[in-house]
């Protein structure tokens, strides 16, 4: 066998032929869809008429809700099918010519839209419901695309003709508000973990009493929870009522030494969300491994965001460290859930004690949530109890990073890119203040720089006693030519002729005369308000000349700056002395003047 190699052959793999799809087999109208997120979904549309679109339709909510299709979500499959029920009601009343999916023309999509917008449905909300009629006759079209008739099917290139407009997004909560939800979440986290393991002594010193609760605590670490019509718990109730002990919230406080209780999620959720900006429907969704990788009192928590299509699976850095922090609080949880996950298997995050057992997940908080807030008293801003959203929560995160990072993109847009972050979390109507003082900030400090210095008498003789005050405007040689008259134009002493800002530098000023009182060179004295005032009397003589838009068109802005801005700087007897010797000199306007 020889040393050197041998020449291979490039592998070649057998062309692979797709197989083609089958027609769906499902001829009935009532079945189940196993979702991928979301559980079980039970499809009743038997009472949908015609029954042959009717059941292409369910077979295409089939197969889209299936492994790799596009619906994922429960709460999506219900959406479809409610809308399916609206789009089959309207056939029936204005296209009861239609029985099949042959029978669909374009026309019957664009006259269930006009239909929806005649019910005063917005653009949005309507784009949404015919959307989903497309994407359900997309998906028949693609398993047998004969059925489609050629108008429909051009019809199926998109959803409405008209633009679905933008969206008004909720408004953040403000801090008061916040830090209200904050402070009531924090004192309810504390209270349960102190109740988490702690002894109940209500019925120390009664032996009976006590044997009793030892034999419901026994049932309870065995099988994890235990029911209303137990016999231990009866026994053990009437025992705690003869003796006048409180019984209104006994299975609570039994359970709520072992597990989480349905009370205590609100709480959390809020207090979760204040803290790390997290998308309410990820963080109901977050399991027991959704800590990883801590790093200089930081955790990476790791989460999955369904509606981000091909990058699902996120993660952002919290702080760790006490309960008090985010990382922290979700350790705690992970421990004290340690109980139920005995009993479920289920590596969700949220475990807790309900109505009749242990449940697993969150599905819907909302009334949770407004009992919780009423149960605290939180109000809004305008004194009302408040309508708390987990959505808004997250939109007061975003608000109050925005306030503390004082706007600056880089830093604001953390999992965004910045449009989206600009557009969705910082153009809300709680940041309207701080944008618009930001914008009249910016007014004023425009106005301050092209604003002339303006000396009145004692400043002028501290700054000839100190001409060094004023390097930034001019060298401390040319101080005393500036106030002694030498570089003298109409209205104003020039600290820089040859460096305006009107003009290139090297060369010399070109605006008109006037144009002093907008430029940071001029030097303004008591020696010029006579020529000051003098020009003031022509533009008020100019105001009865000219209309009222020419006027403030060519004069309004500087008749403000000598008004407003000049002439205060002086006391009433310097001003006094100007117009004395405005009178008896003979000032001359320049030409441009009267241009």
């Amino acid at each position: 066998m020889s040393g050197r190699p041998r020449k291979g052959r490039p592998v070649a793999f057998a062309p692979i032929t797709p197989e083609r799809s089958q027609p769906d087999p499902v001829l009935g109208l009532k079945f189940t869809i196993e979702a991928r997120h979301g559980g079980t979904v039970l499809v009743d549309m038997t009472g949908l008429d015609p029954r042959p679109l009717a059941i292409a339709f369910a077979g295409a909510l089939r197969r889209s809700a299936a492994l790799g299709g596009p619906i994922g979500a429960a709460s999506v499959i219900k959406q479809y099918v409610q809308v399916y029920r609206h789009f089959f009601a309207w056939l029936g009343y204005d296209a009861p010519e239609v029985t099949g999916v042959n029978d669909l023309r374009a026309v019957h999509i664009d006259g269930f839209a006009s239909a929806l917008e005649r019910r005063g449905m917005g653009a949005i909300h309507r784009h949404i419901t015919v959307g989903k009629v497309i994407n359900t006759l997309r998906a028949i079209e693609a398993d047998r695309p004969d059925r489609i008739a050629p108008d429909l099917h051009e019809r199926l290139r998109y959803t409405l003709a008209t633009s679905a407009g933008r969206s008004t997004p909720r408004d953040a909560y403000s801090p008061f508000v916040a830090r209200a939800l904050r402070d009531a979440a924090r004192a309810d986290i504390e209270a349960m973990l102190r109740r988490l393991g702690a002894d109940d002594r209500t019925d120390e010193g009664d032996p009976v009493v006590a044997r009793a609760r030892a034999d419901v605590e026994a049932i309870i670490a065995r099988q994890g929870f235990i029911v209303a019509d137990q016999p231990a718990l009866k026994r053990l109730y009437f025992m705690r009522m003869r003796r006048g002990l409180p019984i209104s919230t006994l299975i609570d406080d039994l359970h709520g030494r072992h597990h989480l209780l349905a009370r205590d999620l609100p709480a959390l959720l809020v207090l979760l969300t204040l803290d790390t900006g997290l998308e309410p429907e990820c963080l109901k969704t977050l399991t027991v491994d959704c800590l990883t990788n801590p790093h200089a009192g930081t955790v990476e928590l790791r989460y999955l965001k369904r509606r981000a299509r091909g990058a699902e699976h996120k993660s952002m850095r919290v702080r760790d460290g006490g309960s008090g922090t985010p990382g922290g609080l979700m350790r705690r949880l992970i421990d004290v859930t340690a109980v139920a996950r005995e009993h479920l298997t289920d590596d969700c995050l949220w475990l807790y004690h309900n109505v009749g057992g242990l449940r697993a997940g969150i599905v819907d908080p909302k009334f949770q949530l407004a009992a919780w807030a009423r149960r605290h008293g939180i109000a809004g801003d305008d004194g009302k109890p408040l309508h708390l959203l987990l959505s808004r929560l997250r939109k007061t995160h975003k608000a109050l990073w925005y306030t503390k990072t004082e706007g600056h993109m880089a830093r604001f847009a953390v999992g965004h890119t910045r449009e989206v972050a600009a557009r969705h979390y910082a153009d809300l109507p709680s940041l309207r203040p701080l944008h618009e003082a930001a914008v009249a900030d910016a007014f004023r400090a425009a106005v301050a720089a092209a604003m002339p210095t303006v000396l009145p008498p004692t400043a002028e003789q501290a700054l000839r006693e100190a001409p060094e005050q004023v390097a930034s405007l001019m060298s401390a040689d040319t101080v005393g030519p500036v106030l002694d008259g030498e570089q003298d134009v109409w209205l104003a002493a020039c600290a820089g002729f040859h460096s305006s800002p009107f003009a290139e530098p090297g060369s010399p000023c070109a605006q008109p005369f006037w144009g002093c009182l907008d430029c940071p060179n001029a030097v303004i004295t008591a020696r010029k308000l006579p020529a000051i005032l003098a020009f003031l009397a022509f533009v008020e003589e100019q105001r009865c000349s000219l209309p009222a838009s020419d006027w403030a068109a060519k004069f309004g802005r500087v008749h403000t700056r000598i008004t407003v801005q000049v002439l205060p700087v002086f006391s009433d007897a310097v001003i006094a002395e100007a117009r004395r010797q405005m009178g008896s000199e003979r000032l001359y306007l320049p030409p441009e003047a009267r241009a």
